[in-house]
C-alpha cells in the first residue's frame, strides 16, 4: 500500500485591507507575501478608499511589490460579499484572510462554507507580564501602542509587584498627552484597559492561559522561564526589548492572529493557509486482499453492507 499527500496552491485568494481608522500596508504584506510564497497566482485585493475616492499610496506600493494586480475600491461586509459571490467585476475567490471591523469579522463567519476564511478577528489585544525588573516607560508605550488601534482594542498589563503600578501610569499619562492618537487610545486605556495584580508569576501564567492573548509580551527577570509556562497565545515577544511593535511590522513571522481567546484553538497566518493538500491511496492485490476482512468487520458493525461486499469482492477475486 503506498499513500501520499500532494499539496497544492489555493487558485484564487482575496486579501482584506482595512483603511478606516488609519492605512495598513503592513495588511498588504503579512497577507500578501505567505499567498505568493505558497504559489497563489491569483492574489485579489479589496480595500474601502477615502472620500476623494483614492486608495493610500502606501497600501498601494505593498501591493505592488507584492505582485498584487487585481485590487478593487470595496470595503466592509459588502466586499466580504463581493470576494465571496461575485458581481458583475469581481470574480470569486477560494479563500479570504485579512483583519476588519465588526461587520467584516460577521461577514465572513457567514460566508464560510462558501469560501474558506482565515480566522474571524475581533479588535487587537495585548497582555504584558512585568514584574520590578521592568522598565515603566516601555511598558506604557506597549500599552498605548496596542489601544491607538481602536477604542475597542485591550491593553492589559499582569503584575506582582503592586510598585510597578504608579510608575506605569506616571509614564503613561505623560504619553498619553503628546500621542497623535490620543482620543482613541484614552478611550481605550479607559473603558477596555487594566492593571491586574497577581499573586506571583505562576498566577499570571495561569490567566494568560486563560485569556489565550492575540500578544503577549513578557518582560520579567527570566522571560523564558515564564514563557516555558505558557500554552496558549496568539504571538509572544521575549524580554523588554521585544516591542510588539517590531512584529507588527518587521520580526514576522505573520500580525494576522487570533483573537478573543481563539489562540486556544488556531494559529498566526502561515503559507500553510494558503495551501490544501489531496490524499493518495494505491492499494495494491496483496494488500486489498489482506485488508478486505478486517474492512467487513467495521462495514457490518455500521450497517454498511454494500462497504463490506466492495472490500469482499476483492478477496475473493481470482
Amino acid at each position: 500500500m503506498l499513500l501520499e499527500q500532494k499539496f497544492f496552491p489555493l487558485r484564487r485568494v482575496g486579501i482584506y485591507v482595512p483603511g478606516g481608522k488609519a492605512a495598513y500596508p503592513s495588511t498588504v504584506l503579512m497577507n500578501a507575501i505567505p499567498a505568493a510564497l505558497a504559489g497563489v497566482k491569483e492574489i485579489v485585493m479589496v480595500t474601502p478608499c477615502g472620500r476623494d475616492g483614492t486608495i493610500r499610496p502606501e497600501v498601494l506600493a505593498a501591493a505592488r511589490l507584492c505582485g498584487v494586480r487585481e485590487i478593487y475600491r470595496v470595503g466592509g461586509a459588502q466586499a466580504i460579499a463581493a470576494l465571496a459571490y461575485g458581481t458583475g467585476t469581481i470574480c470569486p475567490v477560494d479563500k479570504i484572510t485579512g483583519p476588519g471591523n465588526a461587520y467584516v469579522a460577521e461577514a465572513k463567519r457567514q460566508v464560510f462554507g462558501q469560501v474558506g476564511i482565515d480566522m474571524i478577528a475581533g479588535p487587537t489585544e495585548v497582555v504584558v507580564v512585568a514584574d520590578r525588573s521592568a522598565n515603566p516607560d516601555f511598558i506604557a508605550a506597549d500599552l498605548i501602542a496596542q489601544a491607538e488601534h481602536d477604542e475597542e482594542a485591550q491593553a492589559i498589563c499582569l503584575t506582582p509587584d503592586e510598585g510597578l503600578v504608579g510608575p506605569v501610569q506616571a509614564a503613561l499619562d505623560r504619553r498619553i498627552l503628546t500621542a497623535p492618537r490620543r482620543a482613541i487610545a484614552s478611550r481605550s486605556l479607559k473603558e477596555r484597559g487594566a492593571f491586574m495584580l497577581v499573586k506571583n508569576l505562576a498566577q499570571a501564567a495561569e490567566i494568560v492561559n486563560s485569556i489565550a492573548p492575540e500578544h503577549l509580551e513578557v518582560m520579567v527577570r527570566n522571560p523564558r522561564r515564564f514563557v516555558a509556562k505558557v500554552r496558549t497565545a496568539g504571538a509572544i515577544f521575549v524580554g523588554s526589548w521585544s516591542s510588539e511593535a517590531f512584529g507588527d511590522y518587521l520580526a514576522g513571522p505573520n500580525h494576522t492572529l487570533p483573537t478573543l481567546g481563539t489562540a486556544r484553538f488556531s494559529s498566526a497566518l502561515s503559507v500553510a493557509d494558503f495551501l490544501r493538500f489531496t490524499n493518495i491511496i494505491e492499494i495494491r492485490r496483496g494488500g486489498a486482499q489482506a485488508m478486505s476482512r478486517h474492512v467487513e468487520v467495521l462495514a457490518a458493525a455500521e450497517g454498511l453492507d454494500g462497504h463490506a461486499a466492495s472490500a469482499r469482492a476483492r478477496r475473493e477475486s481470482a
